[in-house]
């Protein structure tokens, strides 16, 4: 549990394995192609993700083509609203991955390295347990993206409430697709992969912070001349609680880290992250001692939550947790950043980066806790 923010001056597979089924596999990839866009996108997470980066090589190998892809994915969608000069083009650009999407799992990717390594993937996931266990892929995926394109225009959250609801739907959802690559079906995962992701969501938020509330950079055209901006400062902080602090978005525009209410306001959102993070904790100790998980898993029952009798109760649970670990060691990066957090006094204008993560992360993996 965080402590109150103390009291300061405002200071703040070959390539023939690819056409086995039609279906899949009309794409026509050679393992050179397919070595270059891993590498691609390998590279892309070491530059723009190196939480993703440091991660990847944990996430289970018959899983890690579709992480690679898909986190580039996400990296690129959450550019977007930075890089574009209207959500009118932003919107063009997702809709352009919604039919890539459609196009890979058709058997049909682009060429262009993020399509080809998914479609490995796919046709990989294919071989190995059938043409249905891709769906869950294809569901999950087509949920971030929609969701990515909703948050285009970056509004602040209409609640904290929200905001949750934003992290389940990107930052666990990512995590779902993990899962459904590996493919490890489990209502114990999916409900630790909930708790992290909605953590994950709410770090990711606090962190672009900063950057999101600095002033917008003008996008240049060819000649060099201004042909717009990549987009007017925001502040996504949940409306809810900036009104129960006082905060004011024009403040923290103008004021930056010296914004009166900020710091509470982080705060507040900050301790709702470490909650989450608190009952993934809780729920992972009481799994692995073959107890109940301590609560319901609410999105028990959803599409693509519907699970099967599990076959040997505990042990079955144990071992998709020695499966699956490495896929919740997401919650990593989020912890290491609240507690840095809260060592700023909840100033995240204070924050870079963490050379420790890398230890703790290898600490979490060799101790089994998150």
């Amino acid at each position: 549990m965080f402590s109150s923010p103390r009291p300061v001056s405002h200071g703040l597979k070959r390539a023939s394995r690819l056409f086995k089924t039609p279906s899949l596999r009309r794409g026509i990839s050679t393992e050179a192609d397919i070595e270059q866009a891993r590498k691609y996108c390998v590279n892309q997470l070491r530059q723009g993700d190196y939480d993703a980066y440091l991660i990847r090589q944990f996430v289970p190998r018959s899983a890690r083509d579709a992480y690679d892809a898909i986190r580039t994915l996400n990296l690129e969608l959450a550019r977007l609203p930075e890089s574009v000069s209207s959500p009118t083009i932003g919107q063009f650009r997702t809709q352009f991955w919604k039919d890539t999407v459609a196009r890979t799992f058709a058997g049909n990717p682009p060429r262009e390295p993020i399509s080809i390594l998914l479609h490995k993937a796919i046709v990989d996931l294919s071989d190995r347990a059938g043409p249905s266990s891709t769906n869950s892929l294809k569901f999950w995926l087509l949920r971030m993206i929609r969701t990515r394109e909703q948050h285009m225009e970056n509004k602040p959250f209409i609640s904290l409430a929200a905001l949750e609801e934003y992290g389940e739907n990107t930052y666990a959802t990512l995590m779902y697709v993990t899962l459904a690559a590996m493919p490890l079906r489990s209502v114990h995962m999916d409900h630790l992969a909930s708790h992290i992701g909605k953590a994950c969501g709410i770090v990711a938020t606090l962190r672009g912070l900063p950057i999101l509330a600095a002033p917008s950079q003008p996008i240049r055209g060819p000649a060099g001349s201004s042909v717009g901006n990549t987009r007017n400062p925001a502040v996504l902080l949940p409306l809810d609680i900036m009104a129960e602090v006082g905060l004011r978005e024009e403040d923290v525009f103008r004021k930056g880290p010296n914004a009166e209410g900020l710091q509470d306001a982080v705060f507040r959102v900050a301790t709702r992250a470490n909650d989450h993070l608190i009952t993934a904790r809780e729920m992972l100790k009481n799994l692995k001692a073959g107890e109940s998980p301590g609560h319901d898993y609410e999105h028990e029952g959803e599409a693509e939550h519907v699970y099967s009798e599990s076959p040997a109760g505990s042990d079955s649970t144990a071992s998709d947790l020695r499966r699956g670990f490495g896929v919740l060691l997401e919650s990593i990066p989020a912890a290491d950043y609240l507690q840095r957090l809260e060592g700023a006094n909840f100033d995240p204008f204070q924050l870079g980066t963490s050379w420790k993560l890398p230890w703790k992360i290898w600490r979490a993996l060799k101790t089994e806790q998150i």
